[in-house]
């Protein structure tokens, strides 16, 4: 499975990630949001996506292991040129995507057929 993580990058970046080599991914407060992070299984891919100021998605990591409780562990896979949100919504691929039509959501599934134009890979 494939999912959009969002993380405000003045509180956690993905640089932070790749510089740390492993993080616990925490903090997941909105219902939909947690139902999605529980669901997250070892080796699934995660597109990391910046807020703020940034909102792109900047990087891939992938699950350690699977989701306990509220958290799961995330590693780095490498960092991407970003695609802007502005990119994304201009898109109409996108158009169904949580990040486009549910723009707080912080944890959601991410379509196999929209990945490698998230992630610049196939």
């Amino acid at each position: 499975m494939k999912w959009l993580f969002k993380t405000e990058p003045s509180d956690y970046s993905f640089e932070r990630i790749q510089k740390e080599g492993r993080t616990t991914w925490t903090g997941v407060k909105n219902a939909l949001a947690l139902k999605h992070l529980r669901q997250v299984k070892k080796g699934d891919e995660i597109a990391i996506y910046h807020t703020g100021g940034v909102k792109a998605v900047v990087g891939i990591a992938k699950a350690a292991a699977d989701a306990k409780g509220d958290a799961v562990e995330v590693v780095p896979v490498r960092a991407v040129p970003p695609v802007t949100l502005v990119a994304i919504k201009a898109n109409p691929r996108f158009k169904d995507l949580p990040l486009v039509r549910m723009g707080r959501l912080s944890v959601m599934p991410l379509p196999d057929a929209l990945w490698g134009e998230l992630t610049s890979t196939p």
